[in-house]
């Protein structure tokens, strides 16, 4: 018989497939057998109660099912939501309902040909290493997993309720009722919907929505939020009179957003400013935690404020680990993803992007004019990525830890940890990394110059080609 070991395998953040190539419901069964397994195995004498939610996509709903099925039949107490949420609202069930995980059937900005399950421990945070490998391990070793047989212990639920009065209890909307503020969101046609909208009930802020309908296609574009897939945002940005644009992505915890006049706003430039907020303007306190492919602001930023930095791996689970074990007040990662003290260890788009708001109702400015203060006193990068898909052999990205000089710079250090990220003598910096979600080589660049960001861009292009 044949090995399915290598059939299944999770990445930086949970098990990401083609649907009907490998996201399969056998597949999926394998891997929720697995799961109950894990936590079955280690329940000591408690009960062992799971969330399981489900995003957008094509079928979403019927995995969820089907993975509480399966948990069910092992003898887990399930909660399944009553419809699509947002990844961070399961987490946030786990944690309010001091449940053992939550399972999360998404595939997040991934395209519409796949689907995924992420798994999150009973703080809401992203399960590690230690968690996904034993149920990687334990699912490739099944090869016919029994079908469902009983939904007795499933249960139907709203998640949403708890979710939206936290979060209104979180930020302040007091500042905000006399705002007036007239608000783009994309949800790109995401879990994200209008949540939002529950949350700023009864303040000044005037929403609009682009992408608000379902669509488990997501108009042929994958649900990320970069420029390249904000076209239609971007020009009402141009067109019309608004004066921010918040785009969510696909299961709704990752952030970006776009500036009066159709200016994008990269999820770097987000995080500077949503630590400065929470750090200056609401009195909080504690580290910030950024990825190995994070920007030099937040070097500069932290240092001046006299916070502590920490850098992690590429991964929101190993920035959830330290919000679990250290003060932090926030932390996040390139792709948007952003997580806030005093809540739960994960990502939240929606909460990160009222925030933003909320910085704009303290200052009482627009958020150029944010922005613009908070570069002339950090420095202004232009930060860009690229991803290249590889066929055939893999790229050994470590064979460029000997290269000495990035355009006519001597490189000072090098970290290779995760990629390698290659630093010159003028703060500039390039980075090569493979994806662990999708057959992508990831290329960062960062500098204080666009048409030098552009260089390196193009230099770490040619050196991936020319594997």
């Amino acid at each position: 018989m044949p090995s399915l070991k290598a059939e299944i395998k999770f990445g930086t953040d949970g098990w990401r497939a083609i649907i009907s190539d490998t996201f399969t419901f056998k597949n999926v069964r394998r891997v929720a057998q697995a799961i109950a397994d894990y936590y079955n195995g280690r329940r000591g004498r408690g009960k062992v109660r799971v969330a399981v939610g489900y995003d957008t996509r094509f079928l979403s709903d019927k995995y969820a099912r089907l993975v509480g099925e399966v948990l069910a039949d092992n003898g887990i107490e399930v909660i399944i939501a009553d419809s699509p949420v947002p990844t961070p609202m399961l987490s946030f069930a786990v944690k309010r309902k001091r449940l053992t995980a939550g399972v999360m059937i998404t595939a997040s900005h991934n395209p519409a040909s796949y689907n995924g399950i992420k798994i999150k421990t009973a703080s809401g945070g992203a399960a590690g290493v230690e968690v996904t490998s034993v149920v990687e391990r334990s699912a490739n070793r099944i090869i016919n997993p029994r079908k469902s047989r009983s939904t007795a212990r499933v249960t139907v639920k709203d998640l949403a309720g708890d979710y939206v009065r936290f979060l209104r209890s979180y930020v302040n909307l007091a500042k905000m009722k006399k705002a007036g503020y007239r608000v783009l969101v994309d949800t790109m046609h995401g879990s994200g919907n209008g949540f939002i909208e529950l949350v700023l009930a009864g303040t000044g802020v005037r929403l609009e929505f682009n992408r608000r309908e379902r669509n488990p296609s997501f108009g042929g574009l994958r649900p990320e939020p970069i420029p390249e897939n904000l076209a239609c945002s971007i020009e009402r940005m141009k067109r019309e009179k608004f004066d921010i644009c918040l785009v969510l992505d696909g299961d709704a915890d990752r952030i970006a957003a776009i500036a009066p006049g159709g200016e994008f706003i990269s999820p770097q430039k987000i995080l500077a400013l949503l630590a400065l907020h929470l750090y200056r303007d609401r009195g909080f306190s504690g580290g910030v935690v950024k990825t190995i492919v994070g920007t030099n602001l937040l070097d500069n930023l932290t240092r001046d404020l006299g916070l502590k930095l920490y850098e992690t791996p590429v991964g929101f689970k190993y920035i959830s680990y330290h919000m679990e074990h250290h003060n932090i007040m926030v932390g996040g990662e390139e792709a948007g993803g952003i997580g806030f003290k005093n809540y739960i260890p994960e990502r939240d788009g929606t909460l990160a992007g009222i925030l933003l708001l909320e910085m704009m109702a303290y200052r009482r400015r627009g958020i150029l004019r944010i922005i613009s203060d908070m570069e002339r006193k950090y420095g202004r990068y232009y930060y860009l990525k690229e991803s290249l898909r590889i066929s055939g052999k893999s790229i050994d990205v470590m064979k460029f830890r000997g290269v000495k000089s990035l355009l006519g710079k001597k490189v000072v250090e090098m970290k290779d940890y995760d990629g390698v990220k290659l630093t010159s003598s003028d703060g500039s910096w390039l980075m090569l990394r493979g994806s662990g979600t999708e057959p992508l080589i990831r290329i960062y660049a960062e500098s204080r110059s666009l048409q030098k960001s552009r260089r390196l861009l193009e230099l770490g292009r040619r050196m991936a080609l020319n594997r």
